[in-house]
């Protein structure tokens, strides 16, 4: 009896704990439409499987990666620091060091690298990597977590804030909680004007600026989609959904200047997470539990090709456990597929398709 009572005991404590136990997240209730099946041009298929690995034992979490003019790698690492590799994926060294958490890059016509870092801002990193803060902050609101970049052929800068109120840290409560926290913003070189183009994203990720100039493409990881925002001509402000309702998670999205958008998932969707979807009481004990006992994705290989119309052009995978995943970027340049990952020691590189 004694036994039994001391299993009460600690099972009521720890059901106290799950439910009052103080906690800043306050999960609202949505309702995911049913996955798609992974059939027809979602059908699973092993393309990602030859991946070559780069840059093995420099460090984790190359969340990006970009090519300089002299077909130079670049990734960043957890720690800070942006190693700089041959056109060969060898001879890795420190090109700067943010003494942050990099994440998106992208280099700007004076071969400078614009680089978001999720706790120090946008910043820019010259040829001689020489470091420079360029914004913090957007409409008087601090920038929570810096993410991805892109830039348009006049200069402008645009990039995303993930969420402003949670921290790269923290990301797994923006997407318990589901609540608009992310934005796109636009920074004018010229004039260091600091403008929001579209608020209310929820996680606001990768961004991509078509080739005409005349539109961006921004993913919100937590709603599966993929909005449309126009930059110029008679729509210019104005925004809509190209797609919804992905079968994977959204990260990063790209243009290789050629009318394919390259979108990664760092893995499907997972039915569990949205079966929690209307349960936000649920949503906020499970996170007061230890990480590990956390609902996760599963590990999974996948990227898509997308034209601008939101249609699936190319569906490359790796379903296998030892793919090369999460992938959560994918840069296009000379004919090779660049596949950055949060939490991967090392980055992929795999041939692109016809």
């Amino acid at each position: 009896m004694k036994i039994l009572k001391s299993i009460g005991i600690i099972f009521l404590l720890i059901i106290l704990y799950l439910c009052f136990w103080p906690v800043e997240i306050e999960p609202v209730s949505w309702n995911p439409l049913p996955a798609p099946t992974m059939t027809g041009e979602f059908a699973p298929n092993t393309y990602l499987h030859d991946a070559e690995i780069l840059g093995i034992g420099d460090g984790i979490g190359p969340e990006d990666i970009d090519v300089d003019r002299e077909g130079r790698i670049y990734a960043p690492f957890e720690d800070g620091r942006i190693m700089r590799y041959d056109a060969n994926g060898d001879n890795g060294d420190v090109f700067v060091n943010t003494m942050g958490r990099p994440l998106g890059l992208e280099f700007d016509a004076q071969g400078n690298l614009i680089i978001c870092d999720s706790r120090k801002g946008l910043l820019s990193a010259s040829p001689e990597s020489q470091l420079t803060i360029l914004c913090t902050e957007a409409d008087g609101v601090p920038f929570g977590f810096t993410d991805d970049v892109d830039i348009a052929e006049d200069g402008t800068i645009y990039f995303t804030d993930a969420s402003n109120r949670w921290a790269i840290e923290n990301y797994r409560a923006d997407i318990i909680e589901h609540r608009p926290y992310g934005r796109l913003i636009a920074y004018n070189p010229k004039t260091k004007e600091v403008k929001v183009i579209l608020d209310g994203l929820y996680f606001a990720n990768g961004v991509a600026v078509s080739p005409d100039q005349s539109y961006i493409l921004v993913n919100e990881t937590s709603e599966y989609r993929i909005q449309k925002v126009w930059i110029s001509g008679e729509r210019a402000g104005q925004s809509e959904i190209l797609m919804e309702n992905l079968p994977g998670i959204p990260d990063g999205v790209s243009s290789n200047g050629k009318g394919i958008f390259w979108v990664a998932f760092p893995s499907k969707r997972k039915e569990i997470i949205d079966n929690l979807a209307d349960k936000p009481f649920l949503r906020k004990m499970i996170m007061r539990l230890p990480e590990s006992l956390q609902p996760a994705p599963d590990r999974y290989g996948f990227i898509m090709g997308i034209d601008g119309d939101g249609n699936v052009i190319h569906n490359l995978q790796d379903p296998s456990p030892e793919s090369f995943s999460p992938i959560t970027s994918v840069e296009e340049h000379n004919g090779y597929l660049y596949l950055g990952s949060l939490t991967y020691e090392g980055f992929g590189r795999v041939k692109a398709p016809d």
